[in-house]
């Protein structure tokens, strides 16, 4: 029996030495293909140099002190993003030089380059990433940031929007109209520049509702600053209840204040019966021709001034 155990224990040694000998040499294997360092990127990607990235030893990724950022101590630098590329350090017989293991460029797909932010940015802002828009439409994350800069211009608020009417065409047009929130790209000359930005009412990353809003719906979006339209009011006008884009462009407007279009057709849209509102307003309310209160100035508000809604006694037409 005792001699039996003795030979369990030492088949268990040998296959337990064994493994733990067959790993080592995996990880030495792993460990030879990388280079000796960010020192030896940098004496080609320098300042100066015609593929410079030194400015990201200025950024948070060049912590050293923090074991979660790639120029640790614990970690392998420019190769932590890049992958082991020791054979990029080298020239091949023909002249070339084999690219690093990772590019990150146009023709590599994005789950490649995800995976790669993704292995260290899987938490906070990024939880659901997984399914969201700019994932299903392969969206790389370097196609919004830059890391080999000191400051990422997507993360400024200045800088933001450009970065996002790359793609975001349509926005940007929308931004320039009359009436708009005050999103503006730092080429543009205006003051609105660092009053709002993107993300303010966007998550990039993705969301839980819908068009990767910061809450789960348009209104709670809005009230995020527009909380005295919140209510609950004891007279309420219910489009407001329901969706604010109802009767609001979001990113902006011909029509102040960004109205999905002018009054009072915009109210006759739903108001279409019981006295005024019946009437088919035209260019013969506004002076000379005639003065329709329901046409000038503020229009349907001249009188409806409470038109989210109404706490007065007096106020079931939204009027006081």
């Amino acid at each position: 029996m005792i001699r039996a155990r003795l030979v369990l224990l030492a088949f268990l040694f040998f296959t337990f030495s064994g493994a733990m000998v067959m790993a080592a040499e995996e990880a030495a294997e792993a460990e030879a293909e990388y280079s000796r360092g960010s020192r030896m990127c940098l004496a080609c990607h320098g300042e100066g140099r015609k593929q410079d990235a030194h400015e990201i030893l200025l950024s948070r990724m060049a912590v050293t002190a923090d074991s979660r950022t790639p120029m640790s101590d614990e970690n392998h630098g420019c190769e932590s993003c890049h992958g082991p590329s020791k054979a990029h350090t080298k020239r091949a017989s023909d002249g070339s030089r084999p690219a690093p293991a990772i590019t990150f460029g146009p023709d590599e797909p994005a789950e490649l380059k995800n995976g790669q932010c993704l292995a260290c940015h899987d938490n906070g802002s990024r939880f659901h990433w997984m399914g969201s828009m700019h994932d299903i439409q392969q969206t790389a994350c370097v196609d919004c940031h830059d890391l080999h800069v000191e400051n990422d211009p997507v993360l400024a608020v200045e800088s933001q929007p450009e970065v996002c009417y790359t793609c975001h065409a349509e926005q940007r047009a929308q931004f320039m109209r009359q009436s708009r929130h005050p999103v503006q790209a730092a080429s543009e000359a205006t003051s609105h520049i660092g009053l709002m930005t993107c993300t303010d009412c966007h998550k990039p990353h993705g969301s839980a509702g819908e068009a990767s809003l910061v809450q789960n719906t348009i209104n709670e979006t809005c009230y995020e600053c527009h909380a005295e339209k919140r209510g609950p009011f004891v007279f309420e006008h219910q489009p407001v209840r329901e969706d604010c884009s109802t009767c609001h462009q979001s990113h902006g407007s011909n029509y102040a204040p960004l109205l999905n279009g002018r009054g009072p057709w915009l109210c006759q849209q739903c108001h279409n019966a019981w006295n005024h509102p019946s009437m088919a307003y035209s260019g013969t309310g506004i002076p000379p021709q005639g003065a329709s209160p329901q046409v000038l100035a503020s229009q349907c508000l001249n009188c409806h001034n409470q038109v989210h809604g109404s706490n007065h006694p007096s106020g079931p037409g939204l009027t006081r």
